[in-house]
């Protein structure tokens, strides 16, 4: 798949994902959905990595929510009947990642994952605002999880 992704580290956090460990993480994500880039095209993404203030900011300015969240997604919306690939932005804040792993006793690199693997998703259409469609969300995060052998992030946990 050619994949290319904008990493961009605005945090000062010890141990954020690597760009191999993304293009991982979102190369399963768009394999298992069976996504296909145009041809001649290369899929595009940016994943921003943000303090608390930023994604405080953004969430407030987004979704008029006034704290700072863990993955924030912005779908790309092209014009009709221009092929392009670019997927979106993902916004994930590492403070918050690095809190949400240890309060739910998982390990930092594997909520990472799911961070990156949910809001791709996100990005692909899927959503989680309706019991039926969070069910599906939540499995497919699941599959994808196992096949880079981290286990259900659901199992003792689940968000809201």
């Amino acid at each position: 798949m050619d994949l290319d992704i904008d990493l961009q580290l605005a945090s000062a956090e010890d141990n954020l994902p690597t760009e191999d460990q993304v293009n991982q993480w979102v190369t399963t994500s768009l394999q298992a959905v069976h996504y296909k880039t145009p041809p001649d095209l290369t899929t595009e993404l940016t994943l921003r990595i943000v303090n608390q203030e930023e994604s405080r900011s953004m969430n407030k300015s987004y979704r008029n929510k006034d704290y700072a969240t863990n993955v924030l997604s912005f779908p790309f919306e092209g014009p009709e009947g221009i092929p392009l690939a670019l997927l979106g932005d993902l916004v994930i804040c590492a403070p918050v990642v690095k809190q949400e792993s240890q309060e739910q006793h998982k390990p930092l690199q594997h909520h990472w994952a799911h961070m990156v693997v949910h809001g791709t998703l996100h990005l692909l259409g899927y959503d989680h605002m309706e019991a039926a469609e969070a069910d599906e969300m939540e499995a497919l995060e699941v599959q994808i999880l196992k096949q880079l052998d981290i286990a259900d992030p659901y199992q003792n946990y689940h968000e809201t």
